[in-house]
């Protein structure tokens, strides 16, 4: 049987061809699959990377790896970048991206527990041309957030990080304490933490679209607390659902994988994952 290109990408979802992360430095696939077809440019949806993904991995090779899946927006965590940054190390680093053809869109997760740690996040953000900052502020930091969104115009998507978490387990909550606030402060669902709470992720995207600023993109195993990262479409998580949702609310932000299984060598996966996502979409055009 004979396969086309993109037919092969979606059968396979690239896992069985990317075995170690060597391939990051040679591949003998590099040339047969072609780069540009990994991403999801052309599409109206925007895949791209939360680089927690990659906490085991430099920025360099953070970079190296995004370039090689044809992921072209980041949102860094802050090992990749430290948030007691001087502005010159930040700019530093964000020559990088520039290099690398590659957009910093945001930051996060960052907690802001105290009004300095606020202050410095949306110092960081600027310094680094953030367009967003997906965080975790205290509640009764919200009204400084609301100050700083409109003294420098980023925008704040607050995460919701599931059970265990007293602070914004779920979107519900996010909605809630910041509905009457700025509406440049909104939400970055993470479907994975959704699912684990037996919510469903669909509802929660069409019910508060208007204010979903970000959004991490993973499959888990279960529907239950300690419900683990897997490779997309190995889980219960319905994520051609999730995709047609974002498409049904003509979403603009950036679908941020979090793939966090196989840390020491993650690629293979996050290969696979792209592949998934470029099949689906393909599938619901």
């Amino acid at each position: 049987m004979q396969y086309s290109r993109n037919s092969f990408l979606k059968t396979l979802g690239l896992g069985g061809l990317m075995a170690t992360s060597s391939v990051l430095t040679a591949s003998p696939f590099k040339d047969i699959l072609g780069a540009s077809n990994l991403g999801t440019e052309a599409r109206s949806l925007t895949l791209g990377l939360a680089s927690y993904s990659t906490r085991k991995f430099s920025v360099d090779e953070t970079l190296t790896m995004a370039n090689r899946l044809n992921l072209k927006q980041i949102a860094l965590k802050s090992m990749h970048m430290p948030l007691e940054s001087s502005d010159e190390e930040i700019q530093e680093i964000t020559a990088k991206f520039e290099k690398a053809g590659i957009g910093l869109y945001g930051g996060g997760v960052i907690y802001m527990k105290t009004a300095q740690e606020v202050e410095n996040a949306f110092r960081y953000a600027k310094a680094a041309k953030m367009k967003v900052i997906i965080g975790v502020p205290n509640h009764d930091l919200l009204s400084l957030v609301e100050k700083k969104v409109k003294e420098t115009n980023i925008k704040l998507a607050i995460h919701n990080h599931g059970p265990g978490d007293e602070v914004y387990p779920t979107p519900e909550v996010v909605y809630d304490k910041i509905k009457g606030l700025d509406t440049r402060i909104g939400l970055c669902i993470d479907i994975g933490h959704v699912q684990r709470l037996g919510l469903d992720p669909v509802k929660n995207i069409k019910k508060y679209a208007d204010r979903l600023y970000d959004l991490h993109l993973k499959d888990v195993d279960k529907s239950e607390a300690d419900g683990a990262s897997v490779e997309f479409g190995r889980g219960v998580l319905d994520i051609p659902a999730v995709l047609k949702a974002l498409k049904a609310i003509n979403y603009t932000g950036v679908m941020a994988m979090e793939f966090e299984k196989d840390t020491e060598d993650v690629f293979a996966g996050l290969a696979e994952c792209v592949g998934y996502v470029n099949g689906a979409l393909d599938a619901i055009k």
